[in-house]
């Protein structure tokens, strides 16, 4: 009786220490499911979980001739990356989980990628761009989204031969770490493709007022206007771009137009804005759990009833290369198995055909540019994936 009472205490403590169970993969996940990134991780959550749903429906991730139901566990970090930290820090301690799926935002991925890498887990991400995550020497990031330096050049590229030319550039950004980044880069992509940049500064993250920069902007007139920060400034940046009359042949955003939200806040001054996507519904890719891309953009609208974008597709695509990597690999356990698997990933997904250098970045993958057209997202650029010609110069505010 004295032994069969020590090993029901032994199993206890098991199960109080987030030991999974035999038959069971457990991922971990430390998301802003509240605060001021709310509405983008919990996007990401979305993708996560219908991602779960749909290989547990297949019957699991398979290892070996053996099925493992999938179980993954949350926690908000409350748009706080410190707090990120700390919750990842936890799933791995004491929950005793090392397959980490990434949180949204570059500084929370910054932040709690530096754990994973101290404790020898290991993270896919389909959350953040900066491309100073790569910079670190880091063996165990894996990251999808192409990097913060690259998000505006596609959109610079296509506007380049537009007539009439637009030849001046405005730039704004937050400052925070991603959109410092997008920002450099298409100060970089500009100066690329011959435009002259007349304006360039930022603004305090999580303002609710930019209008002595509008006045700025406009007193400088620029052909194309571009915003890099997140989905609350942009709608900022658009209302008072109307209220001052600043009219520009073209406005864009690193993100924003590509939420559904952004019309539903917006209306009719949503229309004409354009958007850099990591990802858009109408790309015709293949996928080893979904199907297809479209097949997946059918599940979500099932699921969630809404349109699903490139967060939401970001979080699933994500989970999904680390499923690959799992079952190529034939192990659930071994990190430096699954991460060389990771390594060499190189196969087709929603997200597009994906493969990786060896800091763990993303190569070769380009960014859809979209539109607001009559109140709905349509891919415009790059020509072989576009839904319709994009409307330049932009009309006048209404």
């Amino acid at each position: 009786m004295k032994r069969v009472a020590i090993i029901l205490t032994a199993l206890v403590f098991l199960a109080f220490q987030g030991i999974s169970h035999a038959d069971e993969i457990w991922f971990g996940a430390a998301l802003s499911l509240t605060g001021k990134l709310a509405k983008e991780g919990n996007l990401v959550k979305n993708g996560y979980e219908l991602w779960k749903e749909t290989v547990n429906k297949k019957g699991g991730i398979k290892i070996g001739g053996k099925n493992y139901k999938v179980s993954v566990r949350y926690y908000d970090d409350e748009s706080d990356p410190n707090r990120g930290a700390k919750l990842v820090e936890k799933l791995i301690t004491e929950d005793k989980i090392k397959l980490i799926l990434g949180p949204y935002g570059s500084e929370s991925v910054f932040a709690t990628s530096a754990i994973t890498e101290k404790y020898g887990a290991i993270m896919v991400q389909g959350g953040a761009a900066a491309d100073k995550l790569y910079t670190r020497g880091f063996k165990n990031l894996f990251g999808i989204y192409t990097v913060a330096t690259e998000y505006m050049d596609d959109t610079l590229e296509m506007l380049k031969d537009k007539s009439p030319k637009p030849e001046t550039v405005a730039i704004v950004y937050s400052n925070d770490l991603f959109s410092a980044q997008v920002a450099q880069g298409a100060k970089a992509s500009a100066e690329k493709y011959g435009y002259k940049i007349v304006f360039y500064q930022d603004y305090p993250k999580g303002t609710q007022d930019l209008s002595t920069v509008i006045v700025n902007i406009k007193g400088k007139n620029p052909d194309i206007i571009l915003g890099c920060g997140h989905f609350q400034d942009t709608v900022i940046i658009v209302k008072q771009l109307k209220d001052y009359k600043v009219n520009p042949r073209a406005l864009a955003f690193s993100v924003g137009p590509t939420l559904s939200d952004f019309v539903e806040s917006l209306k009719g001054d949503s229309e004409n804005v354009m958007g850099s996507a990591q990802w858009t519904s109408t790309l015709k890719y293949k996928d080893p759990v979904f199907g297809s891309n479209q097949e997946f953009v059918k599940a979500y609208k099932a699921k969630y009833n809404e349109d699903p974008n490139y967060h939401s597709a970001g979080g699933a695509s994500a989970a999904v290369i680390f499923q690959k990597a799992i079952e190529k690999a034939g192990t659930k356990d071994d990190i430096s198995k699954i991460r060389e698997a990771l390594s060499g990933f190189n196969e087709e997904i929603i997200y597009g055909k994906i493969k990786f250098d060896k800091t763990g970045k993303v190569i070769g993958k380009g960014m859809p540019v979209i539109q607001i057209q009559k109140g709905a997202q349509r891919t415009v650029f790059p020509e072989g994936v576009a839904e319709s010609k994009a409307v330049y110069p932009k009309p006048q505010w209404k």
